[in-house]
């Protein structure tokens, strides 16, 4: 992919085996735990702290997972235990198993306080039915009718459902500090957009960064708007973190993302990550000169059929889209007969 004469490169062509790890810096190793669902993996980094693992996210909690990282354990982990478990951010494919690793190594988890606040709740919290939150979020944004009735009574996804519990008991990650890890020192800093408080780590004497889901290549993390902050603006702060953490990026830096493969080229993928959004929103200024619904951007956003694996995201996405030229004055909009918000440009 080139830009001006610049270039993302992979430096690996494909991912590690299943049990399997590639050393992607000295005392780095890359694993790769599998998801059942559209996007099928997240990529997890374990690095060297001599007698035990630091590792950085964790993939779903389930009899799958564990007999996998049972089989990592004894392979490319060497036997040897996980001692700290550091958690990018919340969204369950990189926290369900760490409250496992809690209770199997009495390791220490590290996260943000919003994170980690937000992993407990989400899994104490378990949801039968939607909520009338839900209801109204799904009406307002104009859910195909049929779609909505077969929703409305199915249970919904709970984190439960994919994550250990996490017992009580943390180290706070604050933008600004640096952590050791690895035998590296790691500057802190923050993302936004994709979820509240996204950490990256930057290696303050080696060209590498742990990017969760901030900073993925060929693809962009959802940035949603759910039921639970309806009037949300995640799209402003996608923008700012994008902004903010592009001022760092170098050429040489290998970027170890949350999915996808590593690559460097990174001051062009931050460039690539803000205009992904920004052409979404020209399509979108044009048409809404007429009112739509939420569902109706549908194809000026994706330019793909949406299925209902999902619908979901895809609306929590259109939906942050239209918050973001709201929250900036460029639509306004009004109720439909159903309820849905109908959106215009003023």
């Amino acid at each position: 992919m080139m830009d001006g004469g610049l270039l993302i490169h992979h430096p690996w062509e494909a991912p590690p085996p299943r049990g399997g790890a590639t050393e992607v810096a000295p005392g780095i190793l890359w694993l790769r735990i599998p998801l059942p669902m559209v996007l099928d993996h997240v990529n997890v980094y374990a690095l060297d702290e001599g007698d035990s693992w630091t590792i950085f996210d964790t993939g779903f909690y389930s009899e799958q997972s564990v007999a996998l990282w049972e089989e990592l354990l004894a392979g490319p982990l060497q036997g040897r235990p996980v001692s700290r478990v550091i958690l990018t951010h919340h969204h369950p494919d990189h926290i369900g198993m760490a409250g496992w690793f809690m209770k199997r190594f009495g390791a220490s988890l590290w996260a943000t306080r919003t994170s980690w606040l937000l992993a407990r709740m989400l899994i104490m919290e378990v949801e039968n039915t939607p909520t009338p939150q839900a209801l109204e979020f799904w009406r307002a944004g104009g859910m195909d009718p049929a779609i909505f009735e077969a929703r409305r009574t199915e249970r919904p996804y709970n984190f439960s459902d994919v994550c250990a519990p996490i017992p009580v008991g943390y180290r706070r990650i604050a933008a600004g500090e640096v952590i050791r890890a690895g035998g590296r020192e790691w500057d802190v800093r923050m993302g936004g957009g994709h979820a509240p408080d996204h950490l990256t780590f930057w290696a303050r004497d080696e060209a590498l960064v742990i990017a969760g889901d901030q900073i993925l290549p060929g693809i962009s993390p959802n940035i949603g708007v759910h039921p639970a902050e309806p009037e949300a603006d995640p799209l402003a702060d996608w923008f700012a973190a994008c902004d903010r953490l592009a001022a760092h990026a170098r050429e040489d830096h290998l970027v170890l993302p949350g999915h996808k493969l590593p690559f460097t080229g990174l001051p062009l993928r931050m460039r690539q990550l803000r205009e992904n959004h920004d052409t979404a929103l020209e399509r979108l200024h044009e048409f809404l000169r007429e009112p739509h619904t939420a569902v109706d951007c549908f194809p000026l956003l994706f330019r793909r059929k949406i299925g209902a694996d999902v619908y979901g995201l895809a609306l929590a996405e259109s939906v942050a889209h239209l918050n973001y030229l709201l929250h900036a004055g460029e639509v306004g909009r009004f109720r439909r007969a159903d309820d849905a918000w109908l959106w215009q440009m003023q």
